[in-house]
């Protein structure tokens, strides 16, 4: 899949200087002259991150931050400024935004936070990949499995387990290690750690 560097800024030569300083770098850029034309041209498969201007007219960058935020866009966002300030940097950080830049831009900067922002957008890629097995290996889990594998990430002790379940320990045992074993997973921190993503989320969908 292509990762793409959006650029959003009302400025028109700084859109181009950008895009011509990106592409050189081999980046391939996207740009937006608005915040709104950015919004009516996204798609849910973008894939790449968000180089936005604070400041813009109508909509400005954390406003669109945050209106990407409420959509349930996982695209990872760098704002730029020529007119930056300690609340706009810690607004913009709050909504979990990469990089607070200010202009005029540094060249090295630049291109360390997209690096950070497009390792951000893979490592999530990856994230959503294993807990989407996760729920697929899931679905082959027999209802006492499933049972089991509440108790333990509820942090039940085999013998508690047992007991609530009405059968022995040594039965407790075998249907986790079959549940582990068909989760794919290689321990309980690594059961409760994926169990507990999921439940903070509606659902697993892909980027």
């Amino acid at each position: 899949m292509d990762k793409t560097v959006f650029i959003v800024d009302d400025d028109p030569s700084v859109r181009d200087s950008l895009s011509l300083l990106l592409g050189l770098h081999g980046y391939r850029t996207a740009i937006f002259a608005s915040a709104e034309s950015f919004l009516a041209s996204r798609r849910d498969d973008w894939y790449g991150c968000l180089l936005v201007d604070l400041r813009m007219d109508e909509m400005d960058g954390l406003t669109l931050q945050q209106k990407l935020r409420e959509m349930g866009s996982t695209l990872p966002v760098i704002i730029i400024t020529g007119h930056g300030d300690v609340t706009s940097a810690c607004a913009a950080f709050r909504s979990e935004a990469v990089d607070f830049i200010e202009k005029p831009l540094d060249e090295n900067h630049l291109l360390a936070s997209i690096e950070e922002a497009l390792s951000r957008q893979e490592e999530r890629k990856n994230a959503y990949r294993r807990e989407a097995q996760f729920v697929e290996r899931m679905a082959h889990l027999t209802q006492r499995e499933k049972e089991v594998m509440q108790a333990v990430v509820s942090g039940k002790h085999n013998r508690d387990i047992a007991a609530e379940l009405g059968i022995s320990v040594r039965t407790v045992e075998v249907h986790k290690a079959r549940m582990m074993s068909k989760l794919g997973v290689h321990g309980i921190p690594q059961l409760v750690r994926i169990s507990l993503g999921l439940s903070a989320k509606p659902e697993i969908k892909p980027l």
